[in-house]
C-alpha cells in the first residue's frame, strides 16, 4: 500500500527532509502590496526577511487555493498513491486546513485523510516527519493516525519574541487578549499547544527571556523530538542550540529551521524558540 504525505509550507518541514521522505509541500501565499508570492517558490525566505523592513505596507498571508490542493492530490493518484494523508497547520489559526479539505472533496481519484496538527511551524513539522517515516516503513493509515492522535497532545512550540511590533502590525493576534496592552518593549515567551496561543511569560530583556524559556522548556523534558526555530536569526539560534544541548534526544540529528514567512511575519525578525514532542510518561 502506498501512502503519500501532503503538507503546507507553514509547517516548516525542511526541504531536504521533505525530499528524502517523499513529502509534498503546498506553498502558502505571501501578499506584499498588490503582489502575491508562493512562499519558498516565487520568494525565497532569506530575500523576504532581508527586504521586510523596507516594505511600505506590512505583508499578509493567504492559504493555498482549493484548486492547488486538488491538483496535488490528483497528481499523486496518477503517480500511484493509493491513499493520501494531508497534515496541516492548526485549523484554528489558519485557513489552510479548510482549503485542503475542500480540495480533497473536489476530486475522486484517491482517498484523502485530513489531519489537524493543532500546531504551527515545526511543531507541526515534527509530527509530519514522524508520519512520513511510518508511511515509508509500510505502516497502515490507521497505525499512522493512532500515532498522530497520541502525539498531537505532546507537541509544543515555544517562541521568544524580540518585541511586539510584528504582532501589532500583522493584526492576526490582539495584544489586548494577552494582557500586553501597549507595552511594546516587552519580549514575551509565547507557547502554542493544541491550537491555542498563549503567553507563558512577559519579560523585559532578551537575555532574561531566553533564560526563562530554557527553564520553561526544560520542565517539559525529556523529549522524543526537539528542534530550534528562528525568524532570520541564525546566530541567535545557534547560541540557543548550544545552551540547550543537554535537552536534545540522543542519537537524533540536531534540527534547526528558519520559520516560514507565513508565521514569521507575526512573530517578528529575531524571534527564536523551540518545537518539540515530549516523551510519553
Amino acid at each position: 500500500m502506498t501512502i503519500k504525505i501532503v503538507t503546507d509550507s507553514a509547517c516548516d518541514v525542511p526541504e531536504a527532509i521533505a525530499a528524502q521522505l517523499g513529502i509534498t509541500v503546498v506553498p502558502v501565499y505571501i501578499n506584499i502590496g498588490e503582489e502575491s508570492y508562493r512562499e519558498g517558490v516565487d520568494l525565497p525566505r532569506r530575500i523576504f526577511y532581508e527586504q521586510l523592513p523596507g516594505y511600505r505596507s506590512y505583508p499578509t498571508t493567504a492559504a493555498p487555493s482549493v484548486g492547488a490542493f486538488t491538483e496535488v492530490y490528483e497528481r499523486l493518484a496518477r503517480e500511484g498513491a493509493v491513499e493520501v494523508l494531508s497534515l496541516h497547520v492548526a485549523s484554528g489559526l489558519s485557513a489552510v486546513y479548510n482549503a485542503a479539505r475542500l480540495g480533497a472533496a473536489a476530486q475522486n481519484l484517491v482517498p484523502v485523510t485530513l489531519f489537524d496538527s493543532q500546531q504551527i511551524t515545526l511543531g507541526a513539522g515534527l509530527l509530519i516527519m514522524l508520519a512520513a517515516e511510518m508511511a515509508a516503513a509500510g505502516r497502515s493509515m490507521a497505525e499512522i493516525l493512532d500515532m498522530l492522535n497520541e502525539r498531537v497532545n505532546r507537541a509544543y512550540v515555544f517562541g521568544m519574541l524580540d518585541g511586539l511590533e510584528a504582532l501589532r502590525c500583522s493584526g492576526r493576534v490582539s495584544l489586548m487578549q494577552f494582557g500586553l496592552g501597549t507595552l511594546l518593549q516587552i519580549k514575551p515567551v509565547m507557547m502554542i499547544h493544541q491550537g491555542v496561543v498563549s503567553v507563558a511569560a512577559k519579560i523585559r530583556t532578551r537575555k532574561r527571556s531566553i533564560q526563562h524559556a530554557l527553564e520553561l522548556v526544560s520542565g517539559f523534558g525529556p523529549f522524543e523530538r526537539l528542534a530550534i526555530i528562528h525568524v532570520h536569526a541564525p546566530e541567535a539560534a545557534e547560541h540557543l542550540r548550544q545552551q540547550a544541548a543537554h535537552l536534545f534526544p540522543q542519537g537524533l540529528p540536531l534540527l534547526t529551521a528558519e520559520i516560514t514567512p507565513a508565521i514569521g511575519i507575526h512573530l517578528g525578525l529575531g524571534a527564536i524558540g523551540f518545537a518539540c514532542i515530549t516523551k510519553k510518561e
